[in-house]
């Protein structure tokens, strides 16, 4: 159990700003070999995003005045939250797998360029378009009106919101984690911020990350349903696919940067898929 809190702690400090220091960082400790093993646990951080986003969401939800435009003003502070609790980790990820995909079809030329922390044109228009498309479908979803056993509004209609942001940031967590295993890491390890996950995953890390899934799943079961909850995995795991099969062409495996953009990927297919399932 100690070693568990460990690995998660470890990877909420590399995955997050959330301060791990002091004594409590002593007391985690750190070696390759650990950050490998916290890999893990990266569900588990969504799980912390998650509840941060939802956090904000269903309090300006509860605030705000009752308008058409109360979801979106509550989307767009709860994305800028996740991106403030995360260091926009991942938003840099997909920045560069953009700006060096888009700026070559030579792969040695594209990995040179993702590794720029620069942002360019197409890393630019890339987080322009997927923010975008974050905030519209939460303020899609927010706008679901959930109804009682009478037919009755619910006194608070953010429940199915609340569930779909907390399982998309758990679930599109874990769908990284498969690239891992299946493809190899053709990153710089010397200078890679994925440096401890150039191997690849054991099948006992896949286990944990399901586990911390499947529980996500099964909470958020009991705002959304079974069809909701269905749609919306196996968009993400299309999603996931595409991603794949994308940089196994162009770029014969995985960088740090390419699971940052799949991260976001997957959560804007998670929301979709519940916005189209309703």
């Amino acid at each position: 159990m100690f070693k568990f809190i460990r690995h998660y702690l470890l990877a909420l400090q590399f995955f997050t700003r959330i301060p791990v220091t002091g004594r409590l960082a002593n007391w985690v400790g750190y070696s390759p070999d650990m950050l490998r093993a916290s890999a893990a646990h990266f569900p588990g951080v969504g799980v912390v995003v998650g509840a941060v986003a939802v956090a904000v969401f269903a309090l300006l939800q509860l605030l705000l005045p009752d308008t058409p435009f109360r979801p979106l003003v509550a989307a767009v502070f709860s994305t800028i939250a996740t991106v403030l609790v995360t260091g926009g980790f991942h938003e840099d990820g997909l920045a560069d797998v953009a700006d060096g995909l888009g700026g070559s079809y030579q792969r040695e030329r594209a990995l040179e360029i993702m590794k720029d922390s620069r942002v360019g044109a197409f890393g630019a228009m890339a987080l322009v378009l997927v923010l975008l498309c974050k905030v519209a479908l939460l303020a899609l979803l927010g706008s679901v009106e959930l109804l009682d056993a009478d037919e009755q509004p619910f006194a608070f209609s953010g429940w199915y919101i609340c569930a779909a942001l907390w399982a998309g940031h758990v679930i599109s967590r874990g769908l990284p984690l498969i690239m891992i295993r299946l493809l190899p890491h053709v990153g710089d390890t010397a200078t890679s911020k994925s440096k401890p996950l150039a191997d690849q995953i054991a099948s006992s890390g896949l286990l944990i990350a399901f586990l911390w899934c499947f529980g996500a799943l099964v909470l958020a079961s009991f705002a959304l349903s079974a069809i909701n909850l269905i749609v919306a995995c196996n968009f993400a795991v299309a999603a996931l696919l595409v991603m794949m099969r994308f940089f196994r062409r162009r770029l014969q495996g995985f960088t740090g940067d390419c699971l940052g953009a799949t991260q976001q990927v997957c959560e804007i297919a998670f929301y979709l898929g519940l916005a189209v399932s309703v």
